[in-house]
C-alpha cells in the first residue's frame, strides 16, 4: 500500500478520486485499523523515496502492483505527465 500511496503523490498532490481509490482498496484488502491509519498517513504525507524501493516488490506481486498503480493514476480521469513517466520507469524496472 505504501507504493500505491507513493504513486498517488506522483503529480505532487493526491486527487479526491485517487484517495477514494486507495480507500476502496483498503476495504477490499480488509486491512486492520492500524494498517488503515498507516495508509491515511501516506496519503497525508508521501513516503520517502527510500521507503519505496521497487526492488523490494516480490516478483509474484509485480503484475498486481503495476495493474493497481495504473488504475490509481487513471482514477481521477487525468494522467499527469509525471505520473505517466514514473509509471513507465517503474514498469521497466519490474518487468
Amino acid at each position: 500500500m505504501k507504493f500505491v500511496c507513493a504513486f498517488a503523490w506522483a503529480d505532487l498532490e493526491v486527487q479526491k478520486q485517487e484517495r477514494q481509490f486507495v480507500h476502496r482498496l483498503v476495504k477490499q484488502l480488509k486491512l486492520e485499523k492500524d494498517e488503515a491509519k498507516l495508509v491515511d498517513g501516506w496519503l497525508a504525507n508521501p513516503p520517502t523515496p527510500e521507503e519505496v524501493d521497487p526492488a523490494t516488490v516480490p516478483r509474484k506481486h509485480r503484475k498486481l502492483f503495476l495493474d493497481t498503480s495504473k488504475k490509481l493514476i487513471e482514477s481521477d480521469g487525468n494522467v499527469d505527465p509525471n505520473e505517466a513517466e514514473i509509471f513507465e520507469l517503474l514498469e521497466q524496472l519490474l518487468v
